[in-house]
C-alpha cells in the first residue's frame, strides 16, 4: 500500500480539502504541521493518534512540525455548547514548557509556538493585514460558531479560528508549509487557514482531518470529558495506561491497534484472527498495551507494568516495590494507620462492617496481609510488616484492595 491507502485502510482520513492531495501525499515530500492548545501540561491518548500521523508521514519523507498554541491557548477554542474557562497567561507559559518537552521527547520533531509570530502584532495590524480577508458571513458558516448563534458566541471566541488561519498562513510564508493535518473538530479551522492563503497569498495550501479516537462508548478522550489518559507517566503510569488498553472493549481494540500503533495491516489482520478464535487471551489488547507503552516510555516501562499486574493478580504483593505498590495501588481505598490489631485495622477502616463480620473473613480465609492469607485477629499490625516501613496491602476476597500507610 502507498501512504494515502494505508491511511484510509487505518480509519484515519476524515476530510481532505482536495482530491489533488492523494497524489500530493504519495509523490512529493510536503512540510505539513500538527497543533495542540496548550489547556494541560502533557498531552493525553486523544493526542497521541493525531501526532502519531506526523511520524507516520515523517516515515515517507514528509517534514512534520509540532505546533504548541501559546497565543491560541490564551483565548481558547470554542466549545459546541458554551465558552471555555480561560486560563491565566502563567498557567498558560507553564502547560507550553511542558508539552514543548513532551512533543520533543516523543515524537522528537521541530516544536513551534505560535505566540511567537503573534505576541507582536497589534489589533490594527490584525484587522488590516487578516481580518479584512475573511468574511464574516464566511465565519458564520462554519458549524462550530453556526451552532453557538443561538446560545451566544463572544467575539473573543469568534476570532479563533482566524487566529488558527493566520497561524497556517505564517508557516507558509516562514517554513514552507502547505498542508495543515488535525482532529476532525479542527476541520473549520483548517478550511479558514486555506481560504485566507488564497486570497491573501494567491496560493492554494492543503487540508486534512482524522476521526477523533473513541472509547468504547463513543465518547472522545479528553480532559474536559473526564477521560484523560495522560502521556505523561507522572500523571497516567504506565501501569495505569496498561491496565486501560489491557481492558479494552473487544468492539474497538482492533481500530485502536489501526490508529495507535505502526504494526503492518498483515500484522493487525492476524492479531485479529487470533483474537476471535480466542478472545479470552486477549491476543488484541496485549499487543496494543506493547506497542503504546513501548513508543511513549520504553520496554522496561512495559515489564514493569505487566510485572506489577501479574504480581496484584496472583497476590504475591512481596514480589512489588514501595514504588510499583503505589503505582498499582493509586485510586485503591487508603487510610492512616498506626499500631493495632488486625481485627481492628479491618474495622476502624471499614474493611469489615463489624468485628463479627471481621471475624468472619479471618476464619473463612478471606483475608491477606501483604499477599499472605491471614486469620489471627490478634495479629499486631506494626511497621516491622509494612513493606519498607511504610504500608501495608489488605486485600478482601479476590480483588478488592485497601492501602494502610504508616506515617
Amino acid at each position: 500500500m502507498n501512504l494515502f491507502e494505508d491511511l484510509k485502510w487505518r480509519g484515519l482520513i476524515k476530510d481532505i480539502s482536495s482530491p489533488e492531495l492523494e497524489k500530493k501525499l504519495n509523490e512529493e515530500k510536503l512540510t505539513f504541521y500538527i497543533g495542540t492548545d496548550p489547556t494541560a501540561d502533557s498531552m493525553h491518548i486523544g493526542h497521541f493518534s493525531s501526532f502519531l500521523i506526523a511520524s507516520r508521514l515523517a516515515k515517507y519523507g514528509h517534514k512534520p512540525i509540532l505546533l504548541i498554541g501559546g497565543a491560541t491557548g490564551l483565548i481558547g477554542d470554542p466549545k459546541p455548547s458554551k465558552e471555555r474557562q480561560m486560563i491565566t497567561k502563567e498557567e498558560v507559559l507553564k502547560n507550553v514548557e511542558g508539552l514543548t518537552r513532551q512533543a520533543k521527547e516523543i515524537f522528537g520533531f521541530e516544536v513551534v509556538n505560535n505566540y511567537d509570530w503573534t505576541k507582536d502584532i497589534n489589533i490594527l495590524d490584525f484587522l488590516r493585514d487578516y481580518g479584512k480577508y475573511i468574511n464574516v458571513n464566511y465565519m458564520l458558516d462554519k458549524d462550530i460558531i453556526a451552532r453557538r448563534l443561538d446560545s451566544g458566541i463572544t467575539f473573543c471566541e469568534f476570532a479563533y479560528t482566524l487566529l488558527q488561519g493566520m497561524d497556517f498562513v505564517h508557516l507558509y510564508e516562514d517554513k514552507g508549509v502547505t498542508l495543515q493535518v488535525a482532529g476532525s473538530d479542527q476541520w473549520g479551522n483548517i478550511t479558514t487557514g486555506i481560504e485566507l492563503a488564497r486570497k491573501k497569498n494567491d496560493v492554494e495550501l492543503f487540508g486534512m482531518t482524522m476521526p477523533l479516537v473513541l472509547d468504547a462508548n463513543g465518547v472522545k478522550f479528553g480532559k474536559t470529558e473526564g477521560n484523560a489518559l495522560w502521556l505523561d507517566k507522572s500523571k497516567t503510569s504506565s501501569y495505569e495506561l496498561y491496565q486501560y488498553l489491557i481492558n479494552s472493549d473487544d468492539a474497538v481494540v482492533i481500530d485502536y491497534l489501526k490508529k495507535l500503533t505502526f504494526l503492518s495491516k498483515e500484522e493487525i489482520e492476524k492479531i485479529a484472527r487470533e483474537h476471535q478464535e480466542t478472545p479470552e487471551k486477549r491476543i488484541a489488547q496485549k499487543a496494543l498495551a506493547h506497542e503504546v507503552i513501548t513508543f511513549l516510555h520504553g520496554e522496561g516501562e512495559f515489564n514493569k507494568a505487566v510485572h506489577i499486574s501479574e504480581a496484584l493478580f496472583s497476590g504475591n504483593i512481596k514480589e512489588l516495590s514501595l514504588e510499583e505498590i503505589e503505582d498499582g495501588m493509586k485510586d485503591v481505598p487508603n487510610f492512616k494507620i498506626e499500631e493495632e490489631t488486625l481485627l481492628d485495622v479491618l474495622v476502624n477502616n471499614k474493611i469489615a462492617t463489624s468485628r463479627r463480620e471481621a471475624r468472619e473473613f479471618l476464619k473463612a480465609g478471606s483475608i491477606t496481609l501483604n499477599g499472605e492469607k491471614v486469620n489471627d485477629e490478634n495479629i499486631l499490625v506494626t511497621k516491622s510488616l509494612a513493606i519498607e516501613n511504610k504500608v501495608i496491602i489488605i486485600r478482601k476476597g479476590k480483588k478488592k484492595y485497601y492501602m494502610g500507610i504508616f506515617a
